[in-house]
């Protein structure tokens, strides 16, 4: 399963009512360290398809969601258990760091 695009619409029901944990890509298209980060991400998103969901959510097309969730510098990572954020970082991370916000 590829990454997810969440937006304002379904961030409830993709994320939130999700049954699986969700690890969502707060990001932005003029963001560098964004890009950079984006294989590592799709790599887990494969890697972990079917016991993991993983999402992009793009700040200037959702300021609402990333003002509720405190997102004050991009590219952050969050994940999800159970409809609450249960991990965070923050900046450009290596695979296995945000493979550890999984364990």
């Amino acid at each position: 399963m590829a990454e997810i695009i969440l937006t304002e619409q379904n961030f409830e029901q993709e994320v939130l009512k999700s049954e699986i944990p969700v690890l969502v890509d707060f990001w932005a298209e003029w963001c560098a360290p964004c890009r950079m980060l984006a294989p590592a991400i799709a790599a887990i998103a494969a890697e972990r398809e079917g016991s993991l969901k993983v999402g992009k959510l793009n700040v200037d097309q959702a300021p609402m969601l990333a003002a509720q969730y405190g997102i004050v510098s991009i590219p952050t990572v969050m994940v999800f258990k159970g409809g609450e954020a249960v991990q965070k970082t923050i900046g450009l991370q290596p695979k296995e760091q945000l493979e550890q916000l999984l364990d």
